[in-house]
């Protein structure tokens, strides 16, 4: 996540728009100089030429100085963050529940998102062996419904 402080932004574009009155000043300066010592001979002789490297000449410095000034140089945010180790199952709570192997990966698939027919072709049984499966799974974990039977198999360490 890259922060950038609207204080500082702003700060940078007053600057900017400082320097472009400074050089606007400045190029209406050598105008009135121009016209009060009276270089007439190389304004009538050669004008275009004058007012076009006049002109291309302020815009080349007043780019220059704007694609510097508004260089944004990258920043990197680092953010630690924990990283538990590998899963371990509570082997304890497990017992205590009562729950077979079966009902742990009945209950692995069900955090996964499958459905009742999903989950009973992966595990090569009926729907109705998933649903009576599912019964005694919410039955022992005191769940009502898929979601919470999943909350506390994550919650009490049963599935990762």
């Amino acid at each position: 996540m890259v922060a950038v402080s609207s204080r500082k932004s702003s700060a940078t574009w007053r600057r900017a728009l400082g320097v472009v009155l400074v050089y606007g000043g400045t190029a209406g300066l050598l105008v009135a100089v121009l016209q009060l010592t009276e270089y007439r001979f190389l304004v009538v002789q050669r004008s275009m030429e004058v007012w076009v490297a006049l002109v291309a000449a302020l815009a080349a410095a007043v780019g220059i100085w704007l694609g510097r000034s508004l260089r944004r140089e990258p920043r990197v945010v680092v953010r630690e963050v924990p990283v538990e180790g590998p899963f371990v199952r509570d082997e304890e709570r497990v017992r205590k529940l009562g729950l077979t192997p079966r009902e742990l990966e009945i209950l692995e698939l069900l955090a996964a998102g499958l459905s009742n027919r999903e989950i009973g072709e992966r595990l090569f049984v009926s729907e109705n062996t998933v649903k009576t499966h599912c019964r005694r799974l919410f039955d022992k974990l005191g769940a009502g419904r898929r979601t919470q039977a999943v909350r506390i198999g994550r919650e009490g360490r049963l599935i990762p």
